[in-house]
């Protein structure tokens, strides 16, 4: 009878949503808008190149509009430390096409969620599950990602 009550007298946990703005009407962002800026990750351009997809040509064919592929630095730097095999990736995300957001550290993956939760205008192209699961409890950003040798 005492381990029912301590049961019920525990408190009970409360989840702290952060407020969405008002961009956000209805789950969809007003912020984004042709010329798409879209946020490039490590994994994704080395996926691209194995599925021998164009970049710029397969986005622009998957969001019929203009695309901006944007590279963070933190991004260049990861394929940097990745060697030799990569090289054909970084020199991909060196392409004069390809937009460079500069940012303070290393780590991909956190600078792209700062971007995003600081500026909701970005589209996330990524194939990494973490990554896509953090994005996914933002609201209102979009991830592309590839299925079937193409982008969606």
């Amino acid at each position: 009878v005492r381990e029912k009550t301590a049961e019920k007298a525990k408190p009970v946990k409360v989840k702290v949503v952060e407020k969405s703005k008002a961009s956000l009407w209805f789950s969809h962002n007003t912020q984004l808008g042709p010329p798409y800026h879209v946020i490039v990750d490590t994994n994704f351009l080395n996926f691209s190149i194995k599925n021998k997809l164009d970049v710029v040509r397969s986005m622009m064919d998957c969001l019929l509009a203009k695309a901006i592929p944007c590279i963070p630095d933190a991004v260049i730097a990861e394929l940097e430390k990745l060697g030799p095999k990569f090289r054909v990736a970084l020199r991909l995300a060196k392409d004069p096409r390809f937009m460079r957001i500069p940012t303070d550290s290393d780590y991909a993956d956190d600078e792209i969620v700062k971007l995003v939760t600081a500026h909701r205008c970005y589209i996330v192209a990524t194939m990494d599950k973490d990554l896509k699961r953090r994005l996914r409890k933002i609201p209102g950003v979009p991830i592309m990602f590839i299925q079937g040798r193409k982008y969606s």
